[in-house]
């Protein structure tokens, strides 16, 4: 796998930095007052009547000391009221990422100059919530206090490709999908090397013999403390969605396809991401993506520590630990198949239906490689080195997707302008194939299934992001900026896909008021979200861009065969150590 892709996805949906330009003014409300399962809570209330605001609160306890790399420990308890009206820290992440990636985006949406210098004045002096090992926290919002009829939950999972990222980002803490009558859960989980290092030493302190994978276990952790606790915020323990975008997408995935998650959650939703590809092993080389092991001893020999306890590891200061990262190691960290959290790496899991097949909607946008290709001019994830042209580069694509070389290069126009043609390749590579290849599993795993393509595209003629990797984010929370431009249009789109999510989370559907009619996919149909292009803002069509995915799949299930040869043999799965 080349990993450098994955460092512009540490900025996942960095249209959410502009989240700085805005946001609503809350304060300290005593109807806001209530008795929970952990002790006496006080949120705060918006401008909006009836809504508050439960920040910060713990869902397990702090991961530090002996719970650093362990399993998350119960949540603590307290008597006196608990002031819920601060964010939780952020979890460790690097906090220099972002080089030219932000100003692409802004300058992206083809505004006029002085709207571009306002925008980064504006962001340049935010100051985000610290960063800190002491991080597991969530955040509820929710118009339903009195709780006389539970109302359906939504838990939101943050993206930042595993590696950055937090639940307090303004385009998420916003009411529009209260207002619909939902609860929303916005959760942190521990990220990077310390959500996701597998290492020996830590293996061999863990009563289940592995490591690795916190992050994934601090996720459950955090629906376990939904089902416990949010009766008293008016939300239905027995009505829960899971929803991502990027990283959280490959979360819920990831979720669905671990033995441990199963219970706690009853409906799915992946935007932009799937997990299917992502093929990493505890011990032992996967396809494409180093052992959880070599890149564990890789962290600890760049802290000095030679075939250290998991005391020693632990003692290290978390500041040396992300300073020393060795590089792209920050880049490395994702699920790995142990034997425990994951018996099956995900895309196996998927495609032998071994999964918790639960009504689900997922989908990716049009554009998803316009903010990426720029610093990793690669069409394919899974080479580092493409030819640019001829026959060399059809050769190339053929060792990833046999005999779809020709196709590839054709479908894409690659040989007429390998950049735009690259570009889009990238995107369906990275997310569309995995979504659709998921839609489809969970679909003959028996479950409604609903498959949308968003193309929704910056309003300005100057524009040059198109649909770009979380452009949908807004539509979905209804905290769309309008200073990069919001029309007519973007506010019914704002309005359809409020209600789809929410029906969905309501009833397993998404059809319902103000929704046009949305076919599970069944192998074909889609939801288009078109929002200002010259098309309906949204309506069902069928077979987007399947001779593209068809012949990306191919690649897909070639990887996926390429590790189940290293892994199996007569006997049977080999062992992790071996």
């Amino acid at each position: 796998m080349r990993l450098s892709i994955l460092g512009p996805l540490l900025l996942s949906g960095a249209a959410l930095a502009l989240s700085a330009c805005g946001g609503t003014k809350e304060k300290l409300s005593e109807a806001a007052l209530i008795t929970t399962p952990q002790g006496p809570v006080q949120g705060v209330t918006t401008d909006d009547d009836g809504i508050y605001n439960f920040k910060g609160l713990p869902f397990a306890a702090a991961p530090i000391g002996d719970l650093r790399w362990a399993p998350p420990a119960p949540a603590p308890t307290w008597t006196d009221v608990k002031m819920a009206d601060t964010f939780g820290n952020r979890c460790m992440q690097p906090e220099d990422t972002e080089g030219g990636f932000f100003n692409r985006l802004i300058e992206g949406h083809g505004l006029s100059g002085p709207k571009n210098f306002l925008i980064k004045k504006a962001v340049a002096a935010q100051t985000p919530s610290p960063i800190s090992e002491d991080c597991l926290y969530l955040n509820v919002r929710t118009g339903n206090l009195d709780g006389k009829t539970k109302q359906p939950v939504m838990v939101w999972i943050h993206g930042g490709g595993h590696q950055f990222g937090s639940s307090d980002f303004s385009y998420y803490q916003n009411n529009g999908l209260v207002k619909k009558d939902v609860v929303l859960v916005t959760i942190n989980y521990r990220l990077g090397a310390f959500g996701y290092m597998a290492h020996p030493a830590l293996s061999a302190d863990d009563p289940n013999g592995v490591s690795g994978n916190y992050g994934t276990l601090d996720q459950m952790a955090a629906l376990d403390w939904v089902r416990d606790n949010i009766s008293a915020y008016g939300g239905d323990a027995e009505n829960i969605t899971i929803f991502g975008e990027s990283a959280g997408a490959w979360s819920v995935t990831e979720l669905m396809a671990s033995p441990l998650a199963e219970g706690k959650f009853h409906k799915a939703i992946a935007q932009s991401g799937a997990s299917t590809y992502h093929l990493g092993q505890m011990d032992g080389e996967g396809v494409g993506w180093p052992s959880g092991y070599m890149m564990g001893e890789r962290v600890a020999e760049s802290v000095g520590l030679s075939n250290p306890t998991a005391e020693e590891l632990r003692a290290v200061p978390a500041s040396e630990i992300m300073a020393k990262l060795p590089e792209k190691a920050d880049e490395a960290f994702h699920h790995v198949r142990d034997g425990y959290v994951f018996p099956k790496n995900v895309g196996h899991a998927f495609r032998d239906g071994d999964i918790h097949a639960v009504p689900m909607i997922t989908g990716y946008n049009s554009d998803e490689g316009t903010l990426f290709f720029p610093d990793d001019q690669q069409p394919s994830v899974w080479e580092p080195d493409m030819p640019q042209s001829g026959a060399a580069m059809i050769a190339k694509l053929d060792t990833h997707y046999p005999d779809q070389g020709e196709t590839l290069t054709a479908l894409y126009g690659l040989n007429d302008d390998f950049i735009a043609g690259g570009t889009q390749m990238m995107g369906d590579e990275i997310f569309g194939v995995n979504v659709r290849y998921a839609a489809r599993a969970n679909a003959a795993a028996g479950a409604p299934t609903y498959l949308y393509h968003f193309s929704r595209t910056p309003p300005s003629e100057k524009q040059t992001l198109g649909a770009f990797h979380a452009a949908e984010i807004p539509f979905i929370f209804d905290s769309s900026e309008p200073i990069l431009g919001l029309s007519d249009d973007d506010k019914a789109l704002t309005n359809i896909m409020l209600s789809a999510w929410t029906n969905f989370a309501k009833t397993s559907n998404p059809n319902g008021e103000a929704v046009p009619m949305w076919k599970e996919h069944a192998g074909k149909n889609w939801m288009h979200f078109s929002g200002n292009t010259d098309r309906d803002i949204a309506a069902a069509e069928i077979d987007i861009r399947d001779a593209k995915l068809d012949a990306l799949e191919v690649g897909l299930q070639l990887k996926q065969r390429q590790l189940e040869a290293e892994l199996y043999s007569a006997g049977g799965t080999r062992s992790l150590n071996e």
